[in-house]
Protein backbone atom coordinates (compact mmCIF):
# COMPACT_ATOMS: atom_id res chain seq x y z
CA UNK A 1 0.00 0.00 0.00
CA UNK A 2 1.20 3.22 -0.54
CA UNK A 3 1.71 5.50 2.15
CA UNK A 4 1.20 9.29 2.37
CA UNK A 5 4.68 10.49 1.62
CA UNK A 6 4.22 14.43 1.00
CA UNK A 7 4.21 16.67 3.09
CA UNK A 8 1.97 19.18 3.11
CA UNK A 9 3.10 22.94 4.04
CA UNK A 10 0.64 26.27 4.47
CA UNK A 11 1.55 29.20 2.09
CA UNK A 12 1.72 31.01 5.27
CA UNK A 13 4.02 28.92 6.69
CA UNK A 14 6.57 28.50 3.68
CA UNK A 15 9.53 29.87 4.32
CA UNK A 16 10.92 33.18 2.37
CA UNK A 17 13.89 34.03 3.42
CA UNK A 18 17.22 33.33 2.12
CA UNK A 19 17.94 30.03 0.66
CA UNK A 20 20.60 27.84 1.83
CA UNK A 21 23.46 26.65 -0.42
CA UNK A 22 21.75 22.86 -0.09
CA UNK A 23 18.32 24.39 -1.61
CA UNK A 24 18.08 24.73 -5.59
CA UNK A 25 15.22 26.29 -7.07
CA UNK A 26 14.88 25.43 -10.44
CA UNK A 27 12.76 27.19 -13.70
CA UNK A 28 10.24 24.79 -14.68
CA UNK A 29 11.84 25.29 -18.23
CA UNK A 30 15.64 24.23 -16.87
CA UNK A 31 16.85 20.79 -17.71
CA UNK A 32 17.36 18.70 -14.89
CA UNK A 33 19.92 16.08 -16.54
CA UNK A 34 22.03 19.13 -17.03
CA UNK A 35 22.63 19.60 -12.69
CA UNK A 36 25.45 18.70 -10.59
CA UNK A 37 23.18 17.52 -7.62
CA UNK A 38 26.47 17.27 -5.35
CA UNK A 39 25.18 18.28 -2.17
CA UNK A 40 21.77 19.30 -3.12
CA UNK A 41 19.55 18.40 -0.12
CA UNK A 42 16.32 20.25 -1.62
CA UNK A 43 14.58 20.96 -4.93
CA UNK A 44 12.06 23.17 -5.36
CA UNK A 45 9.64 23.27 -8.60
CA UNK A 46 7.68 25.79 -9.78
CA UNK A 47 4.19 25.88 -10.85
CA UNK A 48 3.28 29.31 -12.38
CA UNK A 49 -0.25 28.38 -13.01
CA UNK A 50 -1.87 24.96 -12.41
CA UNK A 51 -2.26 24.44 -15.90
CA UNK A 52 1.38 24.23 -16.77
CA UNK A 53 2.19 20.70 -15.81
CA UNK A 54 6.48 20.59 -16.91
CA UNK A 55 7.43 20.30 -12.90
CA UNK A 56 5.43 16.78 -13.43
CA UNK A 57 7.86 15.91 -15.48
CA UNK A 58 11.20 17.40 -14.09
CA UNK A 59 10.29 15.55 -10.77
CA UNK A 60 9.71 12.78 -12.50
CA UNK A 61 13.26 12.67 -14.21
CA UNK A 62 14.79 13.92 -11.26
CA UNK A 63 13.45 10.48 -9.16
CA UNK A 64 13.54 7.94 -11.45
CA UNK A 65 16.20 8.40 -14.06
CA UNK A 66 18.99 10.84 -12.18
CA UNK A 67 18.39 9.52 -8.55
CA UNK A 68 17.52 12.16 -6.69
CA UNK A 69 16.90 11.08 -3.07
CA UNK A 70 16.37 14.53 -1.56
CA UNK A 71 13.33 16.82 -0.75
CA UNK A 72 11.18 17.63 -4.22
CA UNK A 73 9.42 20.63 -3.10
CA UNK A 74 6.21 21.78 -5.17
CA UNK A 75 6.10 25.64 -5.13
CA UNK A 76 3.87 28.09 -6.78
CA UNK A 77 0.09 27.71 -7.98
CA UNK A 78 -0.24 24.42 -6.27
CA UNK A 79 -3.57 23.04 -5.13
CA UNK A 80 -5.18 20.48 -3.86
CA UNK A 81 -6.31 18.11 -6.72
CA UNK A 82 -2.94 17.86 -8.17
CA UNK A 83 -1.30 16.46 -4.83
CA UNK A 84 -2.01 13.33 -6.26
CA UNK A 85 -0.37 13.19 -9.34
CA UNK A 86 2.75 15.23 -7.48
CA UNK A 87 2.99 12.43 -4.86
CA UNK A 88 3.21 9.46 -8.10
CA UNK A 89 5.53 11.95 -9.76
CA UNK A 90 8.54 11.75 -7.39
CA UNK A 91 7.53 15.66 -5.27
CA UNK A 92 7.50 14.63 -1.26
CA UNK A 93 6.44 18.21 -0.13
CA UNK A 94 4.15 20.78 -1.88
CA UNK A 95 3.30 24.71 -0.29
CA UNK A 96 -0.65 25.15 -1.23
CA UNK A 97 -1.76 28.27 -2.52
CA UNK A 98 -3.01 30.57 -0.06
CA UNK A 99 -6.37 29.64 -0.66
CA UNK A 100 -5.84 25.77 -0.42
CA UNK A 101 -7.36 24.42 3.06
CA UNK A 102 -4.74 21.90 4.16
CA UNK A 103 -6.99 20.00 5.99
CA UNK A 104 -8.90 19.06 2.63
CA UNK A 105 -5.47 18.46 1.08
CA UNK A 106 -4.52 15.39 3.47
CA UNK A 107 -8.20 14.07 3.35
CA UNK A 108 -7.52 13.72 -0.16
CA UNK A 109 -3.89 12.23 -0.39
CA UNK A 110 -5.48 9.68 1.51
CA UNK A 111 -8.28 9.03 -0.65
CA UNK A 112 -6.85 6.40 -2.74
CA UNK A 113 -4.53 3.71 -0.86
CA UNK A 114 -3.31 1.88 -3.81
CA UNK A 115 -2.76 2.09 -8.10
CA UNK A 116 -2.01 0.12 -10.40
CA UNK A 117 0.07 1.54 -12.57
CA UNK A 118 3.68 1.86 -11.08
CA UNK A 119 5.05 5.58 -10.60
CA UNK A 120 8.11 7.35 -9.37
CA UNK A 121 8.07 6.13 -6.24
CA UNK A 122 7.11 2.31 -7.00
CA UNK A 123 8.24 1.25 -10.20
CA UNK A 124 6.50 -2.07 -10.51
CA UNK A 125 2.48 -2.09 -10.95
CA UNK A 126 0.17 -3.24 -8.20
CA UNK A 127 -0.34 -6.54 -10.63
CA UNK A 128 3.18 -7.20 -10.90
CA UNK A 129 4.53 -10.70 -9.81
CA UNK A 130 6.74 -9.06 -7.50
CA UNK A 131 4.58 -6.93 -5.68
CA UNK A 132 1.96 -9.58 -5.33
CA UNK A 133 2.10 -12.40 -2.14
CA UNK A 134 3.09 -15.79 -2.93
CA UNK A 135 1.29 -19.00 -3.02
CA UNK A 136 2.46 -21.06 0.21
CA UNK A 137 5.17 -23.08 -0.40
CA UNK A 138 5.74 -21.56 -3.90
CA UNK A 139 9.42 -21.46 -4.36
CA UNK A 140 11.28 -18.02 -4.31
Amino acid sequence: MIQNTINLIAACAASTGALSQNVLQLANDANPAELDLTGIERIDLHFPKFTDGRAYSQAFLLRRRLGFQGELRATGDVLVDQLQLMQRSGFNAAVLRADQNLATAQRELARFGDFYQGDAAHLAPLFSADTLPRPTGAAA
